[in-house]
């Protein structure tokens, strides 16, 4: 289809339905118009003046829905000109989805954020500076003085911990603080831990090398089953925020039972925050941290927000179990110098709220092909994360990702989370894929079910 420079793409119809925020409609019926080929490349949309009172809405509506296009690649605008079309439906493949199988057609395996959504240019002058600034030599065992308290203060304002610099330590990733604070408990006499089950096999490892036994606790819609925490356990580690892989979030009433069990028996709670700043139909719960932070370990990182590639992550822990996380640096001097600048000059805030609405659109999105292209598919958890979980009549889990596997797109199921057996389901990952490519990814899947 020859580029358009001239078609205003004023009167295109656009079905925006009636509930949710009017600006994510908006977005998403252009999005379908886009794709469908019903504006096409090059056309030019209607100034915000024009659009919104064709659709009864505010000029705030139609900017947002239109920078959320921009940002995923589906629009285009210039100063001085009108915004248009950058996405080509007729550039997208349209033969049998089978493909070989060392050509990747997606990563649909949960774990990883946008790389290509990484702020490149502020990160860089974020280090570039710190190189200038920061003291060369081996950082405090705790971490650089300076990114432990921009972290408490972050940590308190948008999290709701209870905590000072002096409680914050610096490492290199979530993995790296739930194995020392692991060996500490091992030190301490701690012979077990329990875990969720599903959970991420990775902390189950991480504290079987400690030398702690996990032992798997259910998880239902409400999160971690409390009331079945095992006799003598007296260390929990879980992911309430956003329980992975099912996208449950622990309850009030538990919340409330797990803070009671943990001053019963001398406990410690180990709080995983992998994902928790990405909450896309409300305000993220606060930590559990917060309320009682003398029996509650909290722990962190910038590897889904940022990068991997970022190895700086914390841990905010009562006084007890602070000589357990403090030991050889892990996360380089300039890197914490360079994450504690980015994020006291508010990028990192920035970035957060332009990344939740990235990924916002692209769950919805995801969401809507698996309905569509999977009848009687349905989704679990909360609207948040950088994956969802999907299961459908007749789903043989291992089955489908093998299938899928070998037609080039990797996939999860929640078997490969399981410790004891339960229903099947896929866990699909939508944080480092664009947007293009998921209706085609989505039909791998389907083919992969009907064989």
């Amino acid at each position: 289809m020859p580029v358009s420079r001239t078609n205003f793409a004023w009167e295109t119809l656009l079905e925006l339905p009636g509930n949710g925020p009017r600006h994510v409609a908006l977005a998403s019926a252009l999005r379908s118009a886009i794709r469908s080929g019903r504006v096409p490349t090059g056309a030019a949309l209607p100034p915000s003046r024009v659009l919104a009172p064709a659709l009864g809405c505010s000029r705030w509506v139609v900017t947002q829905a239109y920078a959320q296009l921009m940002t995923e690649g589906y629009l285009e605008g210039r100063t001085g000109s009108a915004t248009r079309v950058r996405f080509s439906a007729a550039d997208q493949p349209r033969h049998d989805i089978s493909i070989s199988p060392d050509k990747r057609l997606m990563d649909l395996a949960p774990g990883t954020p946008d790389l290509r959504f990484f702020p490149r240019r502020q990160w860089a002058d974020a280090l570039a500076k710190a190189a200038l600034t920061t003291d060369l030599g081996y950082p405090p065992p705790a971490g650089q003085a300076e990114l432990r308290r921009v972290l408490a203060e972050y940590l308190a304002r948008s999290r709701g911990a209870a905590t000072d610099p002096s409680a914050v330590i610096i490492g290199s990733g979530i993995r790296d603080a739930v194995g020392r604070l692991c060996r500490g408990l091992f030190a301490a006499g701690h012979r077990e831990i329990a875990v969720e089950d599903p959970g991420w096999g990775a902390l189950r490892a991480v504290a079987a090398d400690a030398g702690l036994r996990p032992r798997p606790v259910p998880v239902d819609s409400d999160g971690l089953r409390v009331a079945e925490l095992p006799s003598p356990v007296r260390a929990v580690l879980l992911s309430p925020a956003h329980q992975f892989p099912t996208g449950a979030v622990l309850s009030p009433a538990r919340r409330s039972a797990l803070i009671d069990w943990a001053r019963a028996v001398d406990g410690v709670i180990v709080e995983d925050e992998y994902d928790s700043e990405f909450r896309y139909d409300r305000k993220p719960v606060g930590c559990l941290q917060g309320l009682d932070p003398a029996r509650v370990v909290l722990v962190g990182s910038a590897h889904k927000t940022l990068a991997p590639a970022i190895g700086v992550g914390w841990a905010v822990a009562p006084e007890r179990w602070r000589p357990a996380l403090e030991s050889d640096p892990s996360a380089a001097a300039i890197d914490q110098a360079a994450f504690a600048a980015f994020v006291a000059a508010g990028r990192y805030d920035r970035h957060l709220h332009r990344a939740r609405q990235r990924y916002r659109a692209r769950r919805d999105l995801l969401i809507a092909e698996l309905a569509r292209q999977l009848p009687g598919c349905a989704t679990q958890g909360v609207s948040a994360g950088l994956h969802v979980v999907c299961s459908w009549p007749g789903l043989d889990e291992r089955a489908v990702a093998a299938a899928a596997r070998s037609a080039g797109v990797d996939v999860m199921t929640l078997a490969d989370y399981r410790v004891a057996p339960g229903p099947p389901g896929l866990v699909l990952g939508y944080g480092n894929i664009s947007d293009a490519a998921i209706p085609r990814a989505v039909r791998v899947l389907a083919h992969a079910h009907h064989g």
